[in-house]
């Protein structure tokens, strides 16, 4: 009996001391062990085992972690006092130091990033600090890097979230973005004018050249037509008479005589004129010639006093 109340009693010491002497690390997890207060050194990933009675361990986590700064308020360059908030993103590069060189690494990550921002603020314009947020958030991951390198911490991103400039400076630049879009419109107006008035004066242009061509081209086709319309005048006037041309003088010689000119044109062939229309008027009539002013085979025109007597 007594000794199944020993077996039992150690076995459970025994459970009790497996289970505080074995320790299972995971692969983002690290174990700095102290032994009798001496720092010997870091352990994991996987089982470790420690002796409970002359070690203690402190847990590391190796994952990327973020720590919210909160809202600071700095004066930049041109003495405009802002207010600013970031977050800094970092991760434990060397577990032994995490723990040996810093007590409380988020408290002192905050008051650093403080004192940080405030001097990286103070180097800087308020334009910059509003237009130039990926160089400031270089500044503050450099400026803030460099220090906690000492402690086996990477600083690996730092995020500006929100800048809050004083009211009065959210006035002026509230009326500057009206005058600029504005002097935007004022520009893109003038630039529309402009195209416009240039569009306008290339299709004036063309339109006078297209209306000079069509000029060119009906003057050509009219003079095509008149030097067509004199070859066939040309042709049909080769095929014509003696008779026929002469029978066409008088008609002009009448169209003449009745306008109501002042000056009568008198041909230099008058009387050989007349010659020839008495042969026409005989031919037609079928008579036979005599011998007239004009020469032989001609026929003499009527007196005037004969053709009044035979109209009695």
């Amino acid at each position: 009996m007594i000794i199944g109340i020993v077996v039992a009693v150690a076995v459970l010491a025994l459970l009790i001391l497996t289970g505080v002497s074995v320790r299972i690390v995971r692969e983002y997890q690290r174990i700095v062990l102290f032994r009798l207060g001496r720092a010997v050194g870091t352990r994991g990933p996987g089982l470790i085992l420690i002796n409970p009675v002359t070690d203690r361990i402190t847990w590391v986590d190796l994952r990327e972690q973020f720590l919210e700064i909160p809202h600071q308020t700095a004066i930049t360059k041109d003495n405009a006092a802002i207010s600013i908030d970031f977050i800094i993103f970092y991760k434990v590069v060397d577990p032994a130091m995490s723990v040996l060189k810093v007590q409380n690494f988020a408290a002192a990550a905050q008051n650093v990033a403080a004192t940080t921002l405030r001097s990286v603020v103070g180097d800087t314009s308020l334009d910059d600090v509003l237009s130039k947020r990926e160089e400031m958030n270089a500044s503050l991951r450099v400026r803030l890097d460099e220090i906690t390198e000492r402690w086996g911490v990477k600083v690996t991103t730092v995020e500006v979230r929100e800048v809050n400039p004083p009211p009065g400076v959210l006035e002026a630049m509230t009326r500057q973005m009206s005058a600029e879009r504005t002097r935007r419109a004022a520009v893109t107006e003038a630039e529309g004018q402009k195209q416009a008035a240039i569009t306008l004066a290339e299709g004036t242009k063309q339109a006078a050249i297209l209306s000079a061509e069509g000029e060119r081209q009906s003057n050509v086709l009219r003079a095509e037509g008149l030097a067509a319309g004199l070859d066939k005048i040309l042709a049909v006037a080769r095929t014509l008479d003696g008779n026929t041309m002469q029978l066409q003088y008088l008609d002009t010689l009448k169209q003449v005589g009745s306008s109501p000119a002042t000056k009568i044109v008198v041909p230099m062939e008058f009387s050989g004129l007349f010659d020839n229309l008495r042969g026409v008027l005989a031919a037609g009539a079928g008579a036979p010639p005599g011998n007239g002013a004009g020469g032989p085979g001609l026929w003499s025109l009527p007196d005037a006093d004969q053709e009044t007597e035979d109209e009695k």
